[in-house]
């Protein structure tokens, strides 16, 4: 058999098996979705990128609003806040470990004030090794590593989210 005709073999095996999965109802795990049509997001700091990934995750099934008044449920952030501090440094102050975190404080609540979620703080910390020489790469390093952490909390919270019944 020829290398071309294994490749075709190959290609139908791969092409029957995507069908089969297909037929019987298989899908990739998606994301819960909260049982609520209106949310408010309060308290998150100017130009957030939390704010801002919260606010994608919402869109396909939940409308956010500014007026909380208007809302089902209004998600209050009283903090939310990136931190880096030196881990170890050489005899010479170099520095060559930081430690990055991703800080949210939230709860939610309606409009009337029931508390749906009582106050919860998420935190989410990584170790960053550093080098003058890399420097340029390690600030791009840390600028994904904060975005990752920054889509772990989104995930959470959108994971108590779901978890309201109103």
């Amino acid at each position: 058999m020829s290398s071309s005709d294994r490749r075709r073999a190959l290609g139908a095996i791969a092409a029957l098996g995507a069908l089969a999965l297909g037929g019987c109802g298989f899908q990739l795990r998606r994301p819960q979705q909260p049982s609520f049509e209106r949310i408010a997001l309060v308290g998150f700091r100017p130009k957030s990128t939390v704010g801002a990934a919260l606010r994608r995750a919402l869109e396909p099934g939940v409308h956010v609003v500014d007026v909380p008044a208007a809302a089902q449920v209004i998600l209050e952030v009283t903090e939310d806040r990136r931190e880096k501090s030196v881990v170890a440094s050489t005899s010479a102050a170099q520095v060559r470990e930081f430690e990055i975190r991703v800080r949210l404080h939230f709860s939610a609540r309606t409009p009337d004030g029931r508390e749906l979620i009582a106050p919860t703080e998420l935190l989410r910390e990584e170790d960053l090794s550093y080098s003058e020489k890399a420097a340029l790469a390690k600030q791009f390093e840390e600028a994904d590593l904060y975005r990752d952490m920054e889509n772990d909390i989104v995930i959470q919270v959108m994971r108590r989210l779901a978890a309201i019944r109103l």
